[in-house]
């Protein structure tokens, strides 16, 4: 039976490293819905977010530290900081664009990402992309065309916009976390909140948020678990798992984003979006079968 690693988020649980990413995935799948429930300033809830995200990565890199191992050692490296700011930028867009434009334009743009990744790895990580990629990633917009396009048009320019600009830096932010598989991809995510943090502080005091106790949750729940122990989950993921691939993986979040909204507010979705769904979610099947076969053949 295969092993998998002890590397994060708990040193006593091993994951296979593309189901760890898929379970990122789900929990990235939430952000939409909250982002438009909390009636505050976008980078407030960003800068709330990583606060509540950097508390918990913080804590639970001080729980699971190896012996012997620097805390936060990390962030020594170049393509830590390089890692942190380009997903920084990351989060920050897309709650910038949720507010600005439809949530499902902002996916869908956003999920331009796993071509920008392969793009990056190419050059950056010398990562080339395989062909079963490239079939995945034509599935995966034929899907999302499929499940997106009645709400796509609805958008504003500006929002989507930032919103392919947020896959840019997304794709980006997954090569360069791809770079520091032997050392520690969770530092790099760590400094991410920290990083969004100080920058969207004078935000709060601007733009000072009116806290009830839902938005008080939602803000903690967003940071803890939608973007904290996703964090981990990918950073535990994106040291065994190709750049590409990741980002394939990743394809399943506008899948659940549906999914969360019907189980929440009741809006069914349209016969269209299980048609499309179900396209995103054979093409990342057959990318990860593909990929696990052959890595079983080395």
């Amino acid at each position: 039976m295969r092993r998998f690693p002890s590397i994060s988020p708990h040193p006593h649980i091993r994951l296979p490293p593309r189901f760890s990413i898929a379970l990122c995935a789900m929990l990235w799948s939430t952000s939409g819905l909250f982002v438009k429930i909390i009636a505050w300033n976008p980078f407030v809830i960003a800068g709330c977010r990583s606060f509540f995200a950097a508390l918990f990565l913080l804590a639970l890199q001080r729980l699971t530290l190896p012996p012997g191992r620097p805390f936060l050692a990390g962030i020594r490296s170049p393509f830590a900081w390089l890692a942190g700011l380009s997903y920084s930028a990351t989060m920050v867009l897309f709650v910038v664009a949720n507010k600005l434009t439809a949530s499902a334009n902002v996916i869908v743009l956003q999920y331009s990402a796993p071509v920008w990744a392969a793009l990056f790895a190419s050059f950056i990580i010398r990562e080339k992309p395989k062909w079963e990629h490239g079939v995945s990633l034509i599935l995966i917009f034929a899907g999302l065309f499929i499940l997106l396009k009645d709400g796509f048009a609805g958008g504003g320019i500006l929002g989507d916009a930032l919103a392919v600009l947020s896959g840019v830096v997304f794709g980006l932010a997954s090569v360069l976390l791809r770079a520091q598989k032997d050392a520690s991809p969770q530092d790099g995510m760590t400094l991410s909140h920290i990083i969004t943090v100080v920058f969207c502080l004078p935000f709060v005091f601007i733009y000072k948020p009116l806290v009830t106790l839902p938005s008080a949750l939602s803000v903690v729940y967003m940071g803890v678990l939608q973007v904290g122990l996703a964090a981990a989950l990918y950073a535990y993921g994106i040291k065994k798992v190709s750049a590409v691939s990741a980002m394939l993986i990743a394809s399943i979040e506008p899948v659940f984003n549906p999914l969360w909204v019907f189980l929440v507010i009741g809006e069914k979705p349209a016969p269209a979006a299980f048609l499309g769904g179900g396209i995103i979610l054979a093409a990342v099947f057959f990318s990860n079968i593909i990929g696990w076969r052959n890595s079983l053949e080395r």
